[in-house]
């Protein structure tokens, strides 16, 4: 099997620890539970180092063994449902996530067999090879070169006119529009994934299932702020071509304005996003109108096609005709910042109070007058009394008390329920929580029962759950290095000696309570079994241990003994 080194790509004579040529160390040089260096797929391709991690899987820098040339190399391996890999690289899913695990992983297989049947297609990152191996997937691509388009508009400042914008994404367009014609939608298109050659044109990266570009789905999902769609942030929400359409117009708005636009989740609360215009007097109005009606929150509003887009953006006469085919909203209030909107409405609230007030006083002035000449010949003067009681109830205003949210649901309850968005504001910021469940109000201001105008601003802090942490791999470290390593991250450790027969280095840990790599909530209890001194005799046995610290002894072999802490 030809072996070559996946740094200068020369040949070995055999798995080696470093290469002789340029001296390159394949050891150590990736994490516990990846690939290591120099593995080889396939019979054919030499894995190298980590490039990216997301919650599909790994992006390793590779090589190709035959025709020696670079090409990256995607793994599936799902955090949330992967459980620890064995020795011999097999991947297995965790207890009880076996049926999603296989269904995401022929997701995967699917995405990138249908892509490599329409590349190399002009502006996609090509998909060399598809194939199974160590119960897992992997997608081998060619390596574009070039450099992320964040990067390239950080070393370009200044803005770019739309003809330059334009020219330099026209390949990624086509591509996107390729994907469409087979019923692919990207989901992840961002200057990240967006690749700048030398030649001054764009190709497209980043594949990825519908499950890491959808939130809530199952695995840990990955956004892009601003630039992924509204209906990205649901696992409700239907997705088509028109949710690539809103990441390319997203897109070039950061490159004609000079920033990304507002994050779409933070758009749903309250759409402060400005006009490219008014960000950036030199875009024309006709290529601002394009990205307002590209980057509209309902899709049924939005341009649909990427064509469509990518025509606008080129011609002012086809979006003026664009324009008027599109669903009509309702009418766009004036754009005023949200402070001067807000007093803006409560001043015209209050005229509106006031000619209230004035026409119920005029009326019953009237009311009165006509009662008062009737009492005088009809009713004896006592009875006016009777008369004059119901005045001041007319004249009192309504009162409005703000509603409890305080332990409902934001989306479910609050977000989406049309009582309450038509009357308020609403202002969301997350907060962790280990007593709120994520997705419940914590509090909100002002406080439910306080007196409230209709319209006014209601800030509610919503829980994110407990903060999570990842589990260190502290397997081999001291005890005092295991303690600070833990202590660092918001953990707890509680350490136990462990009868050791000269197999384990005194003093140092041997196995934990929880795995490394498994997501705890900070302030977690981590049990960390320590080995003791051959010499010592244990014969007392600590407190005992949950289910998951007797399997983690029982896998190692260990007998639990002595609490030294």
């Amino acid at each position: 099997m030809t072996i070559i080194c996946p740094y200068c790509l020369s040949e070995l004579s055999e798995r080696a620890a470093a290469c002789p040529q340029c001296g390159g160390r394949f050891e150590g040089r990736n994490p516990v539970g990846t690939l290591p260096v120099g593995t080889v797929l396939g019979g054919r391709y030499t894995v190298g180092e980590i490039e990216q991690v997301d919650g599909e899987g790994i992006l390793y820098r590779g090589a190709e063994n035959h025709g020696r040339f670079r090409v990256t190399i995607k793994e599936y391996l799902p955090l949330t449902l992967a459980a620890e890999r064995g020795t011999d690289a097999t991947l297995r899913p965790k207890l009880g996530s076996e049926v999603l695990f296989k269904t995401t992983r022929m997701d995967f297989a699917d995405l990138y067999r249908s892509i490599q049947r329409i590349t190399p297609a002009n502006g996609l990152e090509a998909v060399l090879d598809v194939f199974e191996e160590n119960n897992t997937v992997y997608a081998v691509m060619e390596n574009p070169g070039g450099v992320p388009l964040g990067r390239w508009l950080e070393t370009h400042p200044g803005r770019l006119s739309p003809e330059q914008v334009c020219a330099m994404l026209q390949p990624v367009f086509d591509g996107v529009a390729a994907m469409h014609q087979v019923g692919l939608v990207h989901r992840g298109i961002c200057p990240e994934n967006i690749r700048v050659l030398e030649n001054g044109r764009a190709r497209l990266t980043g594949y990825a299932t519908v499950g890491l570009r959808t939130a809530g789905s199952g695995l840990h999902e990955q956004l892009y702020e601003g630039y992924s769609a509204p209906e990205q942030y649901s696992t409700a929400e239907f997705e088509g071509r028109y949710t690539d359409e809103y990441s390319l117009a997203a897109v070039v708005y950061r490159m004609v304005c000079g920033q990304s636009p507002v994050p779409a989740a933070q758009r749903l609360v309250s759409d402060s996003n400005p006009r490219a215009h008014t960000l950036e007097p030199s875009v024309p109005e006709y290529l601002s109108e394009v990205l307002w009606l590209g980057l509209k929150l309902k899709p049924v509003e939005r341009i649909q096609t990427v064509p469509q887009l990518f025509k606008a953006l080129t011609s002012q006469e086809y979006t003026e005709e664009l324009t008027r085919s599109l669903p009509r909203p309702a009418p766009r209030q004036p754009t005023l910042p949200d402070e001067e909107q807000k007093q803006h409405m409560l001043s015209l609230r209050n005229l509106l109070a006031a000619i209230l007030v004035l026409l119920a006083i005029l009326i019953l002035l009237m009311l009165w007058g006509m009662v008062s000449q009737g009492l005088h010949t009809a009713t004896p003067p006592a009875a006016s009394s009777s008369v004059s009681a119901p005045e001041s109830t007319v004249l009192e205003e309504p009162v409005t008390l703000a509603p409890n949210f305080v332990g409902m649901d934001y989306d479910a309850q609050v977000r989406n329920n049309h009582n309450y968005v038509g009357d308020y504001l609403f202002y969301v910021t997350l907060e962790y929580s280990d007593t709120v469940e994520k997705g419940k109000i914590i509090r909100q201001e002002p406080e439910a029962g306080d007196v409230i105008e209709k319209g006014s601003t209601v800030s509610l802090v919503v829980s994110k759950g407990p903060q999570l942490v990842q589990m260190p791999d502290v397997i081999g470290f001291t005890q005092e290095g295991a303690v600070s390593e833990l202590e660092s991250r918001g953990l707890t450790p509680s350490c136990f000696m462990v009868v050791n027969d000269g197999s384990y280095a005194a003093g140092c840990v041997v196995s934990c309570s929880v795995d490394a790599g498994t997501s705890v909530e900070v302030g977690s209890v981590i049990t960390v079994y320590i080995a003791a001194d051959p010499s010592v005799e244990i014969t007392a046995e600590p407190p005992a241990a949950s289910d998951s610290d007797s399997e983690s002894s029982a896998s190692s072999g260990e007998t639990p003994a002595d609490d030294t802490q």
